[in-house]
């Protein structure tokens, strides 16, 4: 089934976590964890709005240097969630560079941070004009589960026990809109910007009888438009499925309240991204440093019901036996019982 997310690992298994989850037909894309970024382009960087960052251990947090660095002077608002003490993180990355030439950036970024606690959500807003010192008074807000609600998805978020708090994160499609292009080419109608604004009305519930005006333009300029009732443009050339889910789940200890916890975030996801550090005879080590074995990793990814694995944040003690790490993972999660 197509989806209108494409995620993609940022890294080999065995190098810093994240994941970069890009929109279909659209110039946006999200974050899972900012480790390593070279492998991504700056062009990828500027489609980001919102990054999640599980917890500030520098292999999951230390690309935040390279994201300001293609952002700034930019007219952009990025958004930054992570675990309880964020802000102090994003703060002292903040202080460590002086901003005396800011205050001629024509452009402007706006940096909005929420830290994420058991039952509320704090949010500071850093603005470059201010020189990114917090100004405006901070945000507070119930949390309950949900990090971020629009139209066309939800991100679901848990606090897990990696020693300190750690995310568990989870993407989840309200439903899926794919486009016939072949429906297109009978209409005469051209794949273009429309279509994101097409799908935006369309999961945002409107009345189906109400007018759809598609535009379009060709070597820079507009040259047409066609009408037509949102219901029977729907009809004939969106096929609507039921939403994907995307779950992300790395550093956390394999207690039983964590399972717990991670297993119902997880619940039914297509696709769930797992860290799986150690193998299961190494498993003093992995409870030791507050990890998963690659066992627990595909038990629990077969007991919430997954339809597909994929690992990663390897311990380099496995260098050139990763095989050994999806084997066992693969065995866990296809037993029969």
């Amino acid at each position: 089934m197509r989806t209108s997310y494409h995620p993609r690992l940022i890294n080999d298994p065995f190098s810093d976590p994240g994941l970069f989850i890009s929109f279909l037909y659209r110039k946006r894309a999200i974050l899972f964890d900012l480790g390593d970024l070279r492998s991504l382009t700056s062009r990828d960087l500027m489609k980001v709005s919102h990054v999640f960052v599980t917890h500030a251990h520098m292999d999951h947090f230390i690309g935040f240097d390279a994201l300001l660095r293609v952002l700034l002077g930019r007219e952009k608002e990025i958004h930054l969630f992570g675990p309880p003490e964020f802000f102090s993180r994003v703060e002292g990355k903040l202080a460590g560079y002086t901003w005396n030439l800011v205050d001629e950036y024509e452009y402007k970024l706006a940096i909005r941070v929420s830290e994420v606690w058991p039952q509320k959500l704090k949010t500071r807003t850093y603005l470059c004009e201010e020189r990114f010192v917090a100004t405006e008074p901070e945000e507070e807000a119930p949390f309950s589960g949900t990090l971020l609600q629009e139209p066309s998805f939800r991100l679901e978020g848990v606090l897990l026990d990696h020693r300190i708090p750690c995310l568990g994160l989870s993407l989840v499609e309200s439903f899926s809109i794919n486009i016939d292009k072949e429906a297109l080419k009978d209409l005469e109608l051209p794949v273009g910007p429309w279509l994101t604004r097409f799908k935006k009305v369309l999961h945002g519930q409107k009345d189906l009888a109400q007018s759809f005006v598609v535009t379009w333009e060709e070597g820079g300029r507009f040259i047409k438009e066609k009408e037509f009732s949102l219901g029977d443009l729907a009809q004939r050339i969106a096929r609507i499925s039921p939403g994907q889910k995307i779950a992300y789940l790395s550093d956390m200890a394999g207690s039983p309240e964590n399972l717990e916890k991670a297993e119902n975030l997880v619940r039914h996801a297509d696709r769930l991204y797992i860290e799986a550090p150690f193998l299961e005879r190494d498993k003093e080590v992995a409870q030791k440093k507050y990890h998963l074995t690659a066992k627990q990793a595909g038990t629990l990814a077969r007991k919430a019901g997954v339809k597909r694995l994929t690992l990663f944040h390897f311990s380099p003690r496995y260098t050139d036996r990763a095989e050994e790490l999806e084997k066992e993972a693969m065995e866990a999660f296809n037993r029969k019982h």
